[in-house]
């Protein structure tokens, strides 16, 4: 169970304030967590949104991999105390927004002591007052670095698909994050159902646990139908709204946009 030294000491706004800070997980990966992220990042940018998207995924970034994107400097720099948060930041001109890349394979970053979490979610917080958003992709699963990052944000969306351990590892995070005092910041979003009736009934099944368990309903925030035309997209390094814009799946991500530019970022 998360403890109280592992929440942030500051941050949620008063309600009816803008929730900027947007934490984006899921209970394991595979999920199509990192391409949701990239996605809704470039959705909210062409809906006229200021957007930076913070590879949160601490020793297995891969944002910079999805989006073929060589970034001169990384997050490594701003922990090692080179240079701070906002001169690691790198335009990709193909989705019109910003990033912050992480550094794969670098095990410091994953055992980051929480202070040095706290000092480098401060630095985010500074960044954010340039953006009308900031989106964090974290790991996948739900150890403290993940939990901490996603106590600091205004709000997470928790990525699941119908596979049972997907179900399973969502429900075990948006546990946690009630434990922990945030689990109403949370919004769920069915990834790669078949169809908008399956992936209800993929949305039901964790709201029944929630409500039975926790006695909470954490909001659906959208579905997205499967597309094989992703991993396409994922394949060619390419934005998926670029290449696939007229899509199911792309309407589907740009309703979920529209939700976020109109409930959460107004």
């Amino acid at each position: 169970m998360t403890t109280k030294t592992e929440r942030p000491s500051s941050k949620t706004p008063a309600h009816g304030s803008p929730r900027k800070l947007i934490a984006v997980a899921s209970g394991k990966g595979g999920v199509g967590k990192t391409w949701f992220s990239i996605t809704l990042a470039h959705a909210l940018t062409k809906q006229g949104k200021k957007v930076v998207l913070f590879d949160g995924d601490l020793g297995l970034a891969n944002i910079d991999v999805q989006l073929g994107l060589m970034a001169k400097r990384d997050l490594n720099d701003v922990i090692e105390g080179n240079i701070t948060l906002d001169r690691v930041i790198e335009h990709y001109a193909d989705g019109g927004f910003d990033v912050i890349a992480g550094r794969s394979g670098h095990g410091s970053l994953a055992a980051l002591p929480l202070p040095r979490l706290s000092e480098l979610m401060e630095q985010m917080r500074g960044v954010l007052k340039n953006y009308d958003a900031a989106i964090i992709d974290l790991g996948a699963g739900i150890d403290k670095t993940v939990r901490f990052m996603a106590a600091a944000a205004d709000t997470t969306f928790v990525v699941t698909t119908d596979e049972p351990t997907s179900l399973t590892d969502a429900y075990a995070f948006i546990k946690l994050s009630h434990a922990a005092g945030h689990g109403d910041n949370i919004q769920v979003v069915v990834n790669m159902t078949g169809s908008e009736k399956e992936g209800e009934g993929t949305y039901n099944t964790i709201l029944k646990a929630c409500r039975n368990f926790l006695k909470i309903s954490p909001p659906l925030l959208g579905i997205i139908r499967q597309d094989k035309k992703v991993r396409e997209a994922i394949r060619a390094q390419t934005p998926f709204l670029t290449r696939s814009p007229n899509s199911e799946t792309a309407n589907d991500i740009e309703k979920i946009a529209a939700r976020v530019a109109g409930e959460i970022l107004a």
